[in-house]
Parts: C-alpha cells; structure tokens; sequence
C-alpha cells in the first residue's frame, strides 16, 4: 500500500503519517513549509517524519498546477490523504485570495492530476466552520451550511467540487469536517498554544467575547486512529463525514481553570470576532457507525497531557 500526504509537515498530516509510518506502510509527504506559522517547527515535525526509511519526501507547492502534475505522472498512490491548505479563520480577512489559490485552486490542481487513476481514496479535509452560525445542536452532515468567513467558504467549494468530480470522473472522494483539533505537535496559532505561549513568555492574552464560546475539541489521537480505520473502509464512493468527539466545551471554563492552575493573571478581554462562530457541536455518530471506533479521550486528560507536552518540549520557542 503506498499512501500520500499533503501537507504532511502540518499537525494532522505529521501526525497521521507517523503512525502509518509505525505500522510499516509507505508513506510519501508533500509540502511547502509555508510562512503562515512558524516553518521551523513544520521542518522540526517533518525530521522525525524522516527518521522512518518507509517515508519519501518531496517539497512541493499545490498551487503548482506543473509541479503537482509532474509529481503525478511519476507516482502512483492507492490512499491520498489531502490536507495542504491555508489555514486559519482570522488571517482570510487580511489575505483572502490566498485561501482561493491554495484550498480551492490548489485542491482542484490535485483532482486534475489524478482524476482518472483508477481504484484510488482521496480524504480531504474540511472543517467545521462550513456550518457556521447554526442554531440546531449537534451539528449533522445533513445540515444546512452557512460559511460566514472566506476560509470556510473555500472549504465548503472544496465539498462542492469534490461531488462533481466523484460524479463525472467516478471518484472515491470523502471530505472530512474537522472540529478543533488538539494535542501534541498541534498549531502553534491555536488557541491553547497561544494560551501556553502568553503563559511561558509572561505575556497578555486576549481572550474574545470573555471566553463566551463553545469548541467541540477533539483529540489528535482519536483522529488519526479515525482516520486509519477509513482506509480500509470499502464503496464509500462521495461521503462527507464530521470528525468530532461531540462533546463541546466553554472556553471560558478552560481558561478560568488554567488561570487557577498555573496562576496566570493576564487575561485581557477583547470584542468578539465577527468572523467566528459562537459554537461547534456535532453528531458523530455517522462516523463511529461506518468506523467503529467509540473510545473517545477525556477531554481533561487530553488538555492536561497536551499541556505538559508542550511545556516539556518548549513549543513556545516556535
């Protein structure tokens, strides 16, 4: 079996191919080590990446319609795991054509190139954000979308190109909804790095809304093992499933509990941003039905192992 990440010096993509890479199936990364946060921490990730002699890696940008077409007229690949992307829901406001170029330009860039490769899975990533500012909780893969940013809108075309691609070209294609991924390697422009990093550097955090926010956090770990057990899922043919522990929390309880904890006191409260959601909260049933997989991690042992990985590792350098 030989799968492709994109991506793969990215938190989920890193953290998906080292575990294929410690169950022995080859794995390729590509990547472009983009600015948008720290690429000495992606070159840190994609190092222990090449430790493994089962992993090949290529440094190429998406938005390279000639390079990405080379890339694929030279290799051939059974799983394709598509998680390159321009990521973040506050920065679209500042560079909006980017999230165009790179999510909706650079996705359509890799459907061209392998459109009539037969016998072939590509998972794509989504998120969350495509549902926007819903009122009925939990959030299902039925429900109505309203992307209220440019990045969620370039992940909600994303969901429209790939289901006419899979009925044009009879492509395997299964987007995957991701609700706020967390733990060990995660985005260092997320909020609990940013909490961590405001903490080690004796810094002032702003906090939006007065904490006034739900997130359905969901563990890397449970992720990837998520997203293993899909390969091996057969006839999936166009699917959209939501990645989540459904199981929101208040952002204010984490930081009210971190403050006390560590004894932090610079919380600085700032307006809302219009650009985010109030709430995430979806239903997971749809993909613990096809995956089977139901062991969700606590939330409070996730956060806690999180932060003292972080802090053992001094992340915050990054």
């Amino acid at each position: 079996m030989k799968i492709l990440i994109t991506g793969s010096a990215g938190f989920i993509g890193f953290s998906l191919a080292e575990l294929l890479l410690k169950k022995k199936i080859n794995v390729t990364g590509i990547d472009n080590f983009d600015n948008y946060y720290s690429p000495k921490y992606k070159k840190k990730r994609n190092n222990i990446l090449k430790r493994y002699k089962n992993f090949s890696f290529n440094k190429i940008d998406i938005t390279s319609k000639k390079k990405i077409t080379d890339f694929f007229n030279k290799n051939n690949f059974n799983i394709i795991f598509h998680f390159a992307a321009q990521a973040g829901v506050r920065y679209s406001i500042i560079n909006p054509n980017k999230y165009k170029k790179v999510n909706v330009d650079g996705f359509k860039n890799i459907l061209d190139s392998v459109k009539l490769v037969k016998n072939q899975k590509i998972f794509y990533a989504s998120s969350s954000s495509v549902y926007g500012d819903s009122k009925v909780f939990p959030l299902k893969e039925s429900s109505k979308l309203y992307p209220k940013n440019v990045y969620a809108l370039s992940k909600s075309s994303n969901e429209k190109i790939a289901k006419i691609y899979n009925k044009k070209f009879n492509l395997d294609l299964i987007g995957l909804r991701f609700f706020t991924v967390y733990g060990e390697w995660g985005r260092p422009d997320m909020l609990l790095f940013k909490l961590l990093k405001s903490y080690k550097q004796n810094k002032v955090f702003y906090l939006n809304n007065k904490g006034d926010h739900f997130r359905d956090f969901t563990n890397i770990k449970d992720v990837i093992n998520i997203l293993y057990k899909l390969i091996f899922i057969k006839n999936v043919k166009h699917k959209i499933l939501n990645v989540c522990s459904s199981n929101p929390i208040n952002i204010k309880k984490i930081i009210d509990n971190f403050c006390k904890l560590y004894k932090f006191e610079k919380i600085k409260y700032v307006k809302k941003n219009k650009l985010e959601v109030y709430k995430t909260y979806g239903s997971n049933k749809l993909i613990k039905k096809i995956t089977k997989f139901k062991d969700f991690t606590n939330f409070e042992k996730g956060l806690k192992k999180t932060f003292l990985w972080y802090l053992k590792n001094s992340i915050w350098k990054y």
